[in-house]
């Protein structure tokens, strides 16, 4: 008897990609990922996880991407400068990371 094992597509249909932000505007960071049990999404930022559940700022949109409101961005505090990868996460498959995606914050 031969085991079947069935492949389990899980892949992202979107990925970040390198954005350039003023600060005080709004910008999106695009993530979608694929598979039959609704992924899980979280969003690191220079390799530390997000809280986005406290976050007035900074929101999850329902297709997994990132939504940064109001942009902050002055001398001594840079919040939203960074590298961004969007993490996806099937409890029964594992977890796949996205392409790494710079947010530069423009000055004047």
């Amino acid at each position: 008897e031969s085991l079947v094992r069935t492949f389990t597509p899980f892949y992202f249909l979107v990925e970040p990609l390198d954005a350039l932000s003023v600060r005080g505007a709004s910008v999106i960071m695009n993530c979608s990922a694929q598979c039959e049990s609704p992924p899980r999404i979280e969003w690191k930022k220079d390799g530390t996880f997000l809280n986005l559940v406290s976050d007035d700022r900074r929101q999850l949109l329902p297709d997994g991407s990132l939504l940064i409101n109001s942009v902050v961005h002055s001398k001594h505090n840079k919040p939203d400068e960074g590298y961004y990868q969007c993490v996806a996460t099937v409890d029964s498959l594992g977890t796949i990371v996205s392409r790494t995606a710079k947010l530069t914050v423009a000055g004047k």
